[in-house]
Formats: C-alpha cells, sequence, structure tokens
C-alpha cells in the first residue's frame, strides 16, 4: 500500500530534560519569543495540516502537557529515557499504518515549514532525512554516503570512526518515513552501542538493507535546524528570531530605528508608515494602523492602537484599545480593560486601569483613573484620583462630557460628575456632582500663630 500525505503523522520528541540548561524546568518549555520551545514546533507541525500531532513527553511529568491543555495533541510518556528510537517507539500505538511520518525535535524551534514540506513531498515511498553541512560537525551523527553519493547510514560521533568523523554533514534528528516501514524497523532495533541507547539513526542502515531508497536533504539554513541544549543556545536562537522578524517589518515598509533592538513576543501587524524607535517590545496580539509612532522603551501587550497614534518612550500598554491621533505618555500606563476615544491624551505618570476615555479628553498629569468612565472633552488636573476601591469592593466613576476636575482631587466612588461639572483642586468628592456647576470639597483653611516645627536633637 502506497504511504498517504492524508494520513500525515507528526511525532515531536519533547522528553529530554535538558542538563545543560541548569533548570528544573523541562527544556521544552523553556521560552524563545515569549514562548515556549515546544509552542514553536507545535505551530510548525500545525501548519502542515497533519492528521495526527503525537509529543512524546517524560521529564518534567504532567507540567508539559498542562501547558498546551487548549491543543489537539496526543500525549504519550516515555517514563524512561533509552534514547531516540525509544522515544519513537512509544508512538507507534498511535500512528496510522497507512500515513507517513514527520518526526520533529521539541528543541528546535526555528524547524521551518516549507523545508518539512520539501521534505513530505520525498517521503511517500522512501526515507527522507533533514541533513546540514557544519564547519565544527563535533557531536553530531554523520551521514555517510557511498561512492556514489546514496545515504548508507548515519553514525553517532561516539561510535564514529576518525574517518566519518572528518565528514561534515550531519544529522538534524528530522526525518520523514512511511509508517508500514518505521513500524518494522522500530521493532528491530538494538542498544549495542557506547551509549547503551535505541538510536533512531539505526533505522537508516536496515532502509539500505531493505532496499528502501534514503534520501538526506541538505539544508542550507543552519538556524532552521539548531536545537537548544543550553542557555546560551537559548539567547542566540532568540536573537537570529527577533532579527527575522525585523527583516519582515522593515520589507513592509516599518521604519526600525535599529532593528537589533526590537523583541516580538507574539505577532506585531503594523500598517503604513509606521515608526518604532529601540528597546520596544511588543508582547501577544498587536495591531499598529497607519502613521502610528512608537517611542523608545515602550513595552505593549495584547493592545489596539488606531492611525496618528502617538505613543511616547517608557509607556506599559496592556489590553487596551486605542483611537486615532492619540497621544499617550511618556510613562504612561494603560492597564486591562482601557479604551480610548479618538484625539485622547494621557500624560507622563498617569495609570487607567479598566477606564473608558472618550474623544478628546485629557489626564495629562502624575493621575490615577480606575473603573471609570470617562465623557467627551473632560480635562483631568494633575494629581487627581478615582478611590475605586473599598478595601472589599470596587466601584465606579462616571464623569459627564466637558467636566474639569481640577488638581489633587479625589473622587470616591460610586459617584457621577454631571456633564459641564468643574470640581475645585484639591477636592475629595464622595456624593453627585451637578452639571455645569461649581462644586468643593475642602475643609476650612487655618493658620496657628506661633507654631514652631519641631527640631533635632542634638547627639
Amino acid at each position: 500500500m502506497t504511504p498517504s500525505l492524508d494520513k500525515l503523522n507528526v511525532v515531536i520528541l519533547a522528553a529530554g530534560k535538558g542538563t545543560r540548561m541548569h533548570s528544573q524546568k523541562p527544556k521544552v518549555l523553556h521560552a524563545l519569543a515569549g514562548k515556549p520551545l515546544l509552542h514553536h514546533v507545535i505551530t510548525c507541525a500545525k501548519q502542515l495540516d497533519p492528521n495526527k500531532i503525537i509529543v512524546v513527553y517524560g521529564f518534567g511529568g504532567e507540567i508539559v502537557p498542562q501547558a498546551f491543555s487548549n491543543e489537539e495533541i496526543t500525549w504519550v510518556k516515555q517514563e524512561d529515557q533509552l534514547g531516540t528510537g525509544h522515544a519513537v517507539q512509544q508512538a507507534l500505538p498511535y500512528l496510522d499504518h497507512a500515513g507517513v511520518t514527520l518526526i520533529l525535535l521539541g528543541d528546535v524551534p526555528l524547524v521551518d515549514v516549507e523545508a518539512c514540506k520539501q521534505l513530505l513531498d520525498q517521503a511517500q515511498s522512501q526515507l527522507t532525512l533533514m541533513s546540514v553541512k557544519k564547519a565544527d560537525p563535533t557531536g553530531y551523527g554523520r551521514i555517510v554516503r557511498n561512492g556514489e553519493g546514496k545515504v548508507q547510514a548515519i553514525v553517532e560521533h561516539k561510535d564514529a570512526t576518525e574517518t566519518q568523523r572528518a565528514i561534515d554533514e550531519v544529522n538534524t534528528g528530522i526525518m520523514a518515513v512511511p509508517n508500514g516501514h518505521l513500524v518494522s524497523w522500530l521493532s528491530r532495533l538494538t542498544n549495542h552501542n557506547s551509549q547503551k541507547e535505541y538510536y533512531l539513526t539505526d533505522i537508516v542502515r536496515m532502509a539500505v538493507a531493505d532496499q528502501v531508497p534514503v534520501h538526506a536533504q541538505v539544508t542550507s539554513d543552519e538556524w532552521n535546524v539548531t536545537g537548544v541544549n543550553s542557555k546560551r543556545d537559548l539567547s542566540t536562537l532568540e536573537r537570529i528570531y527577533q532579527r527575522r522578524y525585523a527583516e519582515r517589518l522593515l520589507a513592509q515598509g516599518v521604519t526600525l530605528a535599529d532593528p537589533a533592538r526590537i523583541d516580538v513576543r507574539g505577532d506585531l501587524q503594523a500598517g503604513l508608515d509606521v515608526e518604532i524607535d529601540v528597546g520596544c517590545v511588543f508582547e501577544g496580539q498587536v495591531t499598529l494602523a497607519d502613521n502610528v509612532r512608537i517611542g523608545a522603551y515602550c513595552v505593549i501587550k495584547d493592545a489596539s492602537i488606531a492611525a496618528g497614534t502617538v505613543i511616547a518612550s517608557y509607556t506599559h500598554i496592556e489590553q487596551t484599545r486605542i483611537g486615532e491621533a492619540c497621544r499617550i505618555g511618556p510613562y504612561a500606563r494603560l492597564r486591562p480593560g482601557t479604551e480610548l476615544g479618538n484625539d485622547a491624551h494621557i500624560g507622563n505618570f498617569v495609570e487607567l486601569k479598566n477606564t473608558l476615555v472618550s474623544e478628546g479628553s485629557k489626564i495629562n498629569h502624575l493621575s490615577y483613573v480606575g473603573d471609570t468612565s470617562v465623557g467627551k472633552h473632560v480635562n483631568i488636573g494633575a494629581g487627581t484620583i478615582t478611590c475605586n476601591y473599598d478595601g472589599a469592593n470596587k466601584y465606579r466613576t462616571v464623569i459627564g462630557d466637558d467636566a474639569f476636575i481640577g488638581s489633587n482631587s479625589q473622587l470616591v466612588a460610586p459617584v457621577t460628575i454631571g456633564a459641564g461639572a468643574t470640581i475645585g483642586a484639591g477636592s475629595t468628592i464622595t456624593q453627585d456632582a451637578p452639571e455645569n456647576a461649581l462644586t468643593l470639597a475642602r475643609a476650612r483653611q487655618t493658620t496657628i500663630a506661633g507654631w514652631k516645627r519641631p527640631q533635632k536633637k542634638p547627639r
């Protein structure tokens, strides 16, 4: 029976501890671009539209599957780590017999979808491997070819002769195998080697012996097949990932002050003539419309920013929708649940949370406004606080259109400030303030004659 790519199985090997990571966390859960290494591999697998994805896990126990509880994945536990061949053996009961299995590695996060497709195109009747040529192949399994250039075997470094160690073409661990052959070959694996492990790579010798063609596809991009074995490896691949993302943004027309100083930990969608200064971090889903400008060292997470808005330096934004032509920052903090209408101004050291600020309103200095609905063309003076929490429950403040809140005011929720109302500076408002009126709430000013400041006592 000819293997069918309609029944593509993807097996991801993710059982290793990662001793050189010096961490109690399973290696595949360490983050690259804000997502676990395994997340990147699963994302690649899903783009291939497989019939099923099988992840072989081990170290860390149930922590790994729990981290991906929202994914449709078959989880298979490898209780004892006895080699790559042993790991794939654990997945055998779940494979479609008439299908093809693509084997990926959970610690190779930059694996390329198109390269995998090319591998699968040749896997219907043969064993296909992805290889790479390395300047220093130390530690890697060598691709051994005969005089005609045909693959004969993969020999692990520790088992290789001096002649074989001189080979610079190495195995990446990524391969595609017709399941009918894979089942047969895995049943014949032995651990007669220096590591006493069951090597998946031994199936190459079996394929040759069974006269099944073996094709090694040499990738030209080493980073796409580079694994993470240490924190140094992780940091190196992080910069590769970020630089590539920056190059894609540049190709789309985004202006980056320095492509080496931007971090995207999710998905960043940008319109025309977007400008991003140095040191910015984008997390989750972020959309920047046309002519948005982002100042230096901003952190923006799960936010939508409409056309013409300017975000000044050191501003933090999370789960917020911002309208057109707004002016935000510097040093502003917009917390989850905040929404700004067009032409809103939020200035330095202003914090908003779960707040609607309508069109044309301004909160320019040193204020906290939480659980509040701010109408249109409102001016909120410096040092204003909406007191939304009584120690047990939160309450909402409503400020009508065209209201003016004087500096250093406290609005104690639940409270409503009517449209056109003015609140005198320094007021503590505990009751609703009527429309189009001045409301004050201050204690009487008192002067005590002859009062002297305390003096420091001599030592």
